[in-house]
């Protein structure tokens, strides 16, 4: 049977609880119904004041001990909140609304015993010690649950923390790796092996299509520049054969010229008068005779 949803105002208080108070405060409010039970049954034969009065102390502490339990509860689940499974949460809601029933609980326990101890009759002891039952009860089945929370769903436990933690970024490996897998089967989907070894010979045949083509152009550019070249060498050669030519006739209209010149400059030089002398007679040369 599930409980109805309850809420209580947000308390905020002066000062901050630390994390993990939660588990000594509920030895007390465990071990203490169960002394003020053991009480009550005892003084049902005893009937001494003094175990009244203590019993009635005692559940005074309770009800502290209830209030501390449901304020340190709420720190400690928050912190556990995010590293329980969905599982463990529900658990965990079911376990604050119980505390909570059971911290009211606790107030109406002592308001029963002021109640008891007010009116000296049977019929309201025997409500009273019924009502410490059942909360007695209810605070066992929840120090149970506790444990299961504990226990079985890991809540405020370090090492499930930090196994936790590694799992948490285990996992985020995992999906990133299962994104990858998942867009390389969508690219092997899009593009089968057939397709992809079509597109790979059509791309082949395109660069070597290509390939042909620059090299016509190229061996055209270069046939079209050797023809230019030649063009060129030729209309060089022609030039300087004209040139030559030219220069030969040139040189040879000067030679020309040279000579007329010098023969124009025999003829008008005059050969000297040479004057002839008659030889005289030579004298013949006297012979001595002896």
């Amino acid at each position: 049977m599930e409980l109805p949803a309850i809420k209580i105002p947000q308390i905020e208080l002066p000062f901050d609880i630390p994390v993990l108070l939660h588990p000594p405060v509920d030895h007390f409010i465990i071990a203490l119904p169960i002394v003020v039970l053991l009480l009550e049954i005892i003084n049902l034969f005893a009937k001494k004041r003094a175990i009244g009065v203590v019993s009635f102390f005692l559940i005074i502490l309770t009800v502290v001990a209830a209030v501390a339990a449901y304020f340190t509860g709420s720190v400690d689940g928050k912190e556990a909140w995010d590293l329980l499974s969905q599982a463990g949460q529900s658990e965990l809601k079911e376990h604050k609304l119980l505390g909570t029933y059971l911290m009211l609980a606790s107030a109406v326990v002592l308001l029963f015993k002021l109640l008891s101890a007010m009116i000296q009759r049977g019929l309201m002891k025997a409500l009273f010690l019924l009502i410490l039952i059942i909360f007695v009860a209810g605070i066992l089945k929840q120090g149970k649950e506790g444990g299961e929370l504990v226990y079985k769903y890991g809540a405020n436990v370090e090492k499930v923390k930090t196994l936790d933690d590694k799992m948490f970024d285990l996992k985020e490996e995992f999906d990133e790796l299962k994104e990858e897998l998942d867009e390389v089967k969508e690219e092997v989907e899009k593009t089968p092996v057939d397709k992809a070894v079509e597109a790979v010979k059509e791309k082949v045949t395109e660069v070597k299509k290509a390939v042909e083509t620059k090299t016509a152009e190229v061996a055209e550019a270069v046939e079209k520049k050797a023809e230019e070249v030649k063009e060129k060498a030729a209309e060089a050669v022609e030039t300087a054969t004209e040139t030559v030519e030219e220069k030969a006739t040139e040189v040879k209209e000067a030679v020309e010229e040279t000579e007329t010149k010098v023969e124009a400059s025999t003829e008008e030089v005059v050969a000297p008068a040479v004057e002839v002398v008659p030889a005289a007679e030579a004298p013949k040369p006297e012979i001595a005779t002896h």
